[in-house]
């Protein structure tokens, strides 16, 4: 690898030449990758709620749709304005009084809980179906020309428009999280490193890696907004101490081999790639354990991270080392004295009181894992936007105008008895929270002769196999109230017609919760099983993939524990991803003081000097990782306006710090106390004198 390496050093301006022709490409890529801003979309085939959207699509032409309310307009006005509406492209039908029945017909003929569901006093409500699915870009910019059509006496709400309004805010923000993470980066490799101008080379450096991460997603086909927006700001925290790591070992080789830079970066390269390897291979393993969640986001978010850390790594090995040659007289002439010279009075402050940490340890363990355990998740994605967001001011004016928060759409068979259908509808409203059930038998009524019946309403509800009626609930979604509700419409469906589908916004989100609350268990024990056995094949040990991973386990409660004793809500992304994100990410700060442990204690020394030694070659490293991490994520925690971001930024700042916390007091505590544990299921240290160390005191 040193041969490779010194290559690779010698041809930096054709490697160089070569990384900036590889933009073209990335930024094409980039370009060409579409951003999927509906989470829902995320939820696996086999559901019946999607196997339903898919019906509506092929049968009904509609695949989503949205509720709009008007305020202080006349029938005839409100006419005009749904034809409008109508005419806009993708849009398939409207609902509203005046399609059910004639508008020379007196609205009072129609059955009392239908009127009042669709006008109360001088508003009036509209619904406009789709003609695609929920997220497609033709579903959202019909939203958009609708906003533009309505006026601002009008409010257009529903799940369309929550995506809209997720891709718009996202959009503005995107640039900002970047620039935000670059900008502290920076400053904090400026205290960190001995050079003024080597964090300008080490962002560069992840700059390239993180375009060409984004425009490889070329081939996934699309990726989620939320990947894309952790995208660079992760790789960025993630993958920052690789390069910090190879001007460390270049700086160590020019002292040994002063006289041939070539040779000495070519040995820097090799030694790198060997650390770094090894090191992101836990990181790797954490983003791919989200690989096995039946929610797709997952996958998403762990194919395009995992791809992220290779590339890092490959940079970090060839474009960062031309780049260091190329300016290296430079990088000299900007050199200037660390700021923190020694870390050997903080780390002896810290391994002197050894039993203060592990008490620590033990007192705040059972709370960490009861606030963990405790803290509530919310699955309504609306709630992850600001208030003031267009999206969120309609449904709130739905809520507060018509008592109405979402609507369910009944599909079933058209075949079906007219009695069975009449009885299943009857026995729908009967159910707590729900306003009305619209359905071709109960839209006729008893006053109402069949002639009179609209078309278009019965082209509405009516396929060629199935028939549709659309049940409003004035519970909101993802709330255990409207969850029990689904759950009684459902039990009426089915006792009607076994074949018959309860499906829209609020199903999918009560699966979207079934299914990744089996997700979070699963990932979390695969993730540490995974880094588990990495680090046992790492160290050729039993205990100490024990040890370290009980530590982080423990940074990652306490990280998890914080919103339960704040009150606060988690977003229910945030809670699957963070426990893996924050192991695989984390556990290096571990690995490397470990590794420095062992190098050591294979010496057969005492256990105190040799732990004592490990804590202060490593801590200062560490140091710099957390708050390179720290950094990175915690200025787009605080300016994301978008919960879903925030929140999963929030908890990654907070637990690189936490994480490093809990290796610098933690771990050295546990290693001196587990250290006759260590040695005796440890291979290579069987011959070692077990000695209590006389500086422990």
């Amino acid at each position: 690898m040193a041969k490779i390496g010194e290559w690779i050093a010698r041809c930096r301006y054709l490697i160089l030449l070569i990384g900036a022709l590889l933009l073209i490409p990335s930024v094409i890529g980039f370009v060409a990758t579409r951003v999927n801003y509906d989470l829902l979309s995320y939820l696996p085939n086999s559901l019946e709620t999607i196997a339903g959207q898919d019906i509506m699509v092929d049968e009904f032409g509609m695949g989503a749709f949205t509720m709009i309310v008007i305020e202080g307009m006349d029938d005839r006005d409100i006419e005009k304005l749904a034809d409008k509406i109508e005419n806009v492209e993708h849009v398939e039908k409207v609902l509203w009084h005046g399609s059910i029945i004639d508008l020379s017909i007196p609205i009072e003929l129609l059955p009392e809980r239908i009127k009042d569901g669709l006008v109360r006093g001088d508003s009036t409500l509209l619904v406009a179906f789709l003609d695609n699915t929920t997220s497609s870009d033709d579903s959202m910019d019909a939203v958009k020309e609708m906003r533009k059509i309505v006026g601002s006496n009008c409010f257009v709400s529903g799940m369309t428009g929550i995506v809209t309004d997720i891709a718009d805010l996202c959009m503005k923000e995107l640039p900002v999280y970047v620039v935000i993470a670059a900008i502290l980066s920076f400053l904090v490799l400026e205290l960190t490193t001995e050079s003024f101008i080597v964090p300008l080379f080490f962002l560069l450096n992840i700059g390239l890696s993180i375009l060409y991460n984004l425009g490889s997603n070329v081939f996934l086909g699309e990726i989620s907004y939320v990947t894309q927006a952790l995208t660079a700001v992760m790789q960025l925290a993630v993958t920052m101490d690789y390069s910090i790591f190879l001007l460390e070992s270049y700086e160590t080789q020019k002292k040994k081999i002063p006289d041939n830079r070539f040779k000495a970066m070519g040995q820097a390269i090799s030694d790198t790639f060997v650390s770094v390897l090894s090191s992101s291979i836990t990181t790797v393993a954490g983003f791919l354990a989200l690989c096995v969640m039946t929610f797709a986001l997952g996958g998403d978010i762990g194919i395009v991270m995992s791809k992220g850390v290779l590339i890092g790594v490959v940079t970090c090995v060839t474009i960062l080392p031309s780049m260091i040659l190329v300016f290296d007289k430079a990088i000299e002439k900007t050199k200037h004295k660390p700021l923190i010279k020694s870390m050997d009075r903080p780390s002896g402050f810290v391994m002197k009181h050894y039993r203060l940490w592990l008490l620590v340890f033990l007192i705040l363990a059972f709370p960490a894992w009861y606030g963990n355990t405790h803290t509530k998740v919310y699955y309504n994605i609306a709630q992850s936007l600001p208030k003031t967001i267009l999206s969120n001011i309609a449904n709130d004016k739905l809520e507060e105008t018509f008592d109405m928060n979402c609507m369910h759409i009944i599909m079933m068979d058209k075949d079906l008895d007219p009695r069975e259908k009449s009885s299943m509808i009857d026995e729908v409203e009967e159910v707590d929270g729900v306003k009305w059930a619209l359905g071709l038998r109960s839209v006729i009524g008893p006053m109402i002769p069949e002639d009179l019946l609209s078309d278009s309403i019965r082209e509405m509800l009516q396929g060629d196999t199935h028939e549709l009626a659309f049940i409003c609930s004035e519970y909101v979604s993802a709330t255990d109230e409207v969850n029990a509700q689904l759950a009684e419409i459902n039990k009426i469906v089915k006792s009607h017609d076994p074949t018959a589908m309860v499906i829209g916004e609020a199903p999918m989100m009560k699966d979207l919760q079934d299914t990744t609350d089996v997700d979070l268990k699963r990932v979390n024990i695969l993730s540490i099983v995974a880094i588990f056995i990495i680090i046992l094949f790492t160290f050729k040990s039993i205990s100490l993939p024990a040890i370290l991973v009980l530590v982080i386990e423990f940074a990652i409660n306490v990280n998890m524990a914080v919103p339960y004793y704040q009150g606060v809500s988690l977003p229910f992304v945030a809670s699957i991803v963070i426990g893996t994100i924050q192991l695989g990410a984390t556990v290096d700060y571990a690995i490397l003081m470990t590794n420095h442990y062992v190098t050591r204690r294979r010496d057969g020394k005492d256990k105190w000097e040799d732990v004592s030694k490990a804590h202060r070659a490593s801590m200062l490293s560490i140091i710099t990782s957390g708050f390179s991490f720290f950094v990175a994520t915690f200025g787009v925690s605080v300016y994301s306006q978008v919960d879903m971001i925030g929140a999963i930024c929030t908890l990654l700042s907070r637990g690189a710090l936490i994480s490093m916390v809990a290796v610098i007091f933690i771990l050295p505590a546990m290693l001196l106390v587990f250290d006759g544990l260590i040695i005796r299921t440890t291979l290579g240290f069987k011959e070692i004198r077990i000695s209590t160390g006389g500086g422990e005191s």
